[in-house]
């Protein structure tokens, strides 16, 4: 998770929501990925397909089947969807997000019995750190709107 802080840290360089993920397989970090909505006006540019992509990538495989997603907030429906088809079998993530998420909040893609794969998540993992990034970053946005 400390990896996947770093990413979101980085993130806040060009104006995203510092969210930020890793790809580890055999304990070993094989992608990270980093919100880039922002930086490239991309609404898919999310820290976990950026992740995602790059791990396909450097295993050459699209199936990461031996592969742990670790993010720093709970992913949206889009990411779930993208984590299914790559068929990851363990998401770990930090924040809970309770406006959209979907590995147990708002929704439960991830583990969805009428879908053809389920997979194990850990939530709430460093949940205090992921989360005061994601506040501050918020109420550092909502202080820049008002003073306009």
């Amino acid at each position: 998770m400390r990896l996947a802080l770093a990413e979101a840290s980085a993130a806040l360089v060009s104006g995203d929501v510092p969210v930020g993920a890793v790809v580890v397989r055999n304990g070993e970090v094989i992608a990270t990925g980093r919100n880039e909505r922002e930086l490239h006006e991309d609404p898919t540019a999310h820290a976990e397909l950026i992740a995602i992509r790059e791990a396909a990538r450097v295993t050459g495989d699209r199936h990461l089947t031996d592969c742990t997603l670790v993010v720093t907030l709970e992913p949206c429906v889009m990411c779930a969807g993208a984590i299914l088809a790559a068929r990851v079998p363990t998401v770990v993530f930090g924040a809970w997000d309770e406006k959209a998420g979907a590995a147990g909040s708002v929704y439960d893609v991830l583990r969805d019995r009428r879908l053809n794969h389920r997979v194990e998540v850990i939530g709430g993992v460093s949940a205090e750190a992921t989360s005061a990034m994601l506040v501050e970053f918020f109420e550092q946005r909502r202080s820049r709107v008002e003073e306009r």
